[in-house]
């Protein structure tokens, strides 16, 4: 787990190179016996896991009296070093009882003087422990409330200095975003905090942090402010709590669309999967859920397949009391291994035996980008009201559904698409031939990036708006009705918006292609741009060359049309004319749509891992299209003959089934 220079932490060492680790989350409180933390331990070397993470509950180690008794995890963390496990230390400062993932904020200058000497006592205690990997500063990072004593008084500073919002050139009245903004500045604030104190005691070990909910939360990070303060990006991606913008067949995309932001958000530091559910969950959660062996499977392989230095379940064994009392297991009540615990442990039985080639994979790159805004978020979610009718394009998500519709497209095709906050993407390569960049209905493109898009089109690079992308600048004002500002780089400008159905047809003339189409149709006014789509009443997409690049609008909801519809095959036959239109491309996908079935491709060893998933409800026929060099390949099952069989470069695929490929090139 290689780790620049630049984004070292204050005073940590790089880390060396790792295998890819699995394991699952030790659960430690009062009543437990000591023969059972062994067992757990021992359950995870002999299932071939060799991470762990153990949350350190601070109310089960200080006393009423304010000293401390570390025996209850100094048990734990002998057992790891009894049995070669490494351990995340997550950092659990004392809350209430029923408090399932900790608070997010101090609420006082005080409450911070007593985090900082929990935190005094528990690092310097447990960093005598060989197995100790590295530190977890706070669990779950996001929707934390601003209502404290220390929430105020930051706020009042931050607003008077950075938080300043320089006013708006158009004069027109504004929104400020003040919370949102601020919000996004204190959990940086708070997790810097946090890795200061840590560092006073420890300044080697790695520092790594876990995101949740990430479809609804992800607008509160600020990842390239993190990643100095990090030695590794995680998230928990659990069903039962965080995929509601999704069905139970679509929870393996979920967990790829989620891996896919945690990756760009780590951007040059290693990143892995902090928490995945690994057993039933009777009363918590939003979702009843318990994962099949197959569905740990499909999960473990997409993480890896997006990147992922290894996976955690959460958890081995369940607590006893409280919330979550007996539930979220990978062992049965008796510490036996679940079918869900041996499904993960011959997976990591493979990835061990095949550690190099997995430690140095790297994911091979479409060239395809999902841009996403926080200001699109931030302001769906503002202009919210209580309505009469539901709308998946006005209602809080369809900017993110959007984003997840042309996630599922592309996959469909096997296209491995990116999925990044606008400011994570680079604008400051020579050139973007090959390279693609889509908004999906994002509302809100902030006026700092008119001039960067305009130079990636001028440099080659293909651009996709669709839905209201960019109806809104970052301050909520309509760019439709005061000038649109794209409209040089668009050749159009746009003439209205109307409501039209929860479900139309968008017709493209010169294609026999007829799109499913969502609440609202845009119609243009051409400058430059050649028309789409178009009728006797307007023109309702456009493609306009710009520079060496080209710009295509399409002001209608196609995705989440073709989404709500559950048909993709239109949308999907058009990203292929418009992204690749040589009818070729330089990297692995299907040679024809195959629904519901998931690739991943990692580059390694100068060959290529596959890692294909098939969700439907039928064997899949999958034919790979390869680059010429792979044509002549040799290929090996790593994982999954069982699902199915290898023809060449066919691929005969059973539902729920899970196969993983090497193809080493010829000598």
């Amino acid at each position: 787990m290689n780790m620049p220079e630049q984004y070292a932490p204050k005073g940590t060492l790089r880390e060396e190179e790792l295998p890819i680790m699995i394991g699952a989350e030790v659960f430690i409180e009062p009543g437990q016996r000591a023969e059972d933390v062994d067992t757990w331990f021992k359950a995870l070397r002999d299932c071939n896991m060799t991470v762990t993470r153990i949350r350190m509950f601070e109310t089960y180690m200080r006393q009423e009296d304010g000293s401390w008794d570390f025996s209850l995890f100094d048990r734990a963390f002998e057992a790891a070093d009894r049995y070669g496990i490494k351990v995340y230390a997550n950092l659990f400062p004392a809350t209430s009882f029923d408090d399932v993932g900790g608070f997010k904020f101090p609420s006082s200058r005080v409450h911070m003087e007593s985090i900082a000497a929990y935190i005094e006592a528990v690092v310097s205690h447990f960093s005598i422990f060989d197995s100790l990997y590295g530190w977890v500063p706070i669990n779950e990072p996001g929707g934390g409330r601003l209502d404290g004593e220390l929430a105020r008084e930051l706020f009042v500073t931050w607003k008077q200095g950075a938080g300043k919002r320089p006013a708006d050139a158009s004069g027109y009245p504004h929104f400020d975003f003040a919370d949102e903004r601020f919000l996004l500045y204190y959990n940086t604030w708070f997790l810097e905090w946090l890795v200061d104190e840590i560092r006073k005691h420890d300044v080697n070990r790695p520092i790594h942090v876990n995101n949740h909910n990430i479809f609804e939360l992800v607008a509160e990070y600020d990842f390239p402010s993190w990643r100095p303060l990090l030695s590794s990006l995680g998230g928990s991606a659990h069903a039962s709590w965080h995929f509601k913008y999704f069905e139970r067949r679509e929870y393996a995309l979920a967990i790829a669309a989620n891996s896919e932001l945690l990756r760009s958000g780590a951007g040059p530091i290693p990143w892995m999967m902090t928490e995945l559910q690994g057993g039933n969950n009777t009363y918590s959660a939003f979702e009843p859920l318990c994962p099949t062996p197959q569905e740990i499977e499909q999960w473990l392989w997409i993480t890896l397949g997006a990147g992922s230095k290894g996976s955690i379940f959460w958890c081995l064994n369940a607590r006893a009391s409280g919330f979550e009392a007996g539930e979220w297991a990978m062992l049965n009540y008796q510490n036996e291994p679940s079918d869900r615990m041996l499904a993960a442990a011959e997976c990591a039985g493979i990835i061990g035996a095949h550690s190099e080639l997995f430690s140095k994979a790297e994911v091979a790159d479409s060239g395809v980008n999902l841009i996403y805004t926080r200001e699109s978020l931030w302001i769906e979610d503002r202009l919210q009201v209580e309505a009469s009718s539901f709308y998946h394009g006005r209602a809080k998500g369809g900017s993110m559904k959007s984003v997840l519709a042309f996630y599922e497209a592309l996959c469909n095709r096997g296209v491995q698409a990116n999925i990044k906050e606008i400011g994570e993407f680079d604008f400051d390569q020579d050139d973007f031939v090959g390279v693609s960049i889509i908004f999906a209905h994002q509302i809100s493109i902030p006026e700092v990036y008119f001039e960067k898009l305009e130079n990636f089109a001028r440099k080659g690079g293909r651009l996709v708006f669709e839905g209201l992308s960019g109806y809104y600048n970052e301050v909520a004002i309509c760019q439709f009705q005061t000038g649109f500002p794209l409209s040089r780089l668009m050749g159009a400008s746009i003439k209205e918006v109307k409501l039209i159905a929860d479900l139309f047809t968008t017709a493209f003339n010169d294609t026999d292609l007829f799109v499913p189409s969502h609440l609202w149709r845009g119609t243009l006014l051409t400058d430059t741009a050649i028309p789409l789509a178009w009728d006797e009443h307007g023109v309702y997409a456009s493609v306009n060359k710009f520079g060496a690049g080209e710009v295509i609008w399409l002001p209608s909801l196609l995705a989440l049309g073709s989404r709500i519809k559950k048909d993709y095959s239109a949308l999907e036959r058009l990203l292929d004319l418009w992204l690749f239109p040589e009818g070729t491309k330089d990297f692995v996908c299907f040679s024809s749509c195959c629904e519901h079935v998931i690739l991943r491709t990692l580059n390694s060893a100068g060959g290529w891992i596959l890692i294909l998933i098939n969700k439907g409800e039928r064997t899949a026929c999958v034919s790979l299209s390869v680059p010429p060099e792979m044509k002549t390949a040799e290929t090996k099952i790593l994982f999954g003959s069982r699902y199915g069989h290898l023809n060449g470069k066919e691929v005969q695929l059973m539902p729920e089934g899970t196969m993983v490929l090497y193809v080493k090139p010829a000598c």
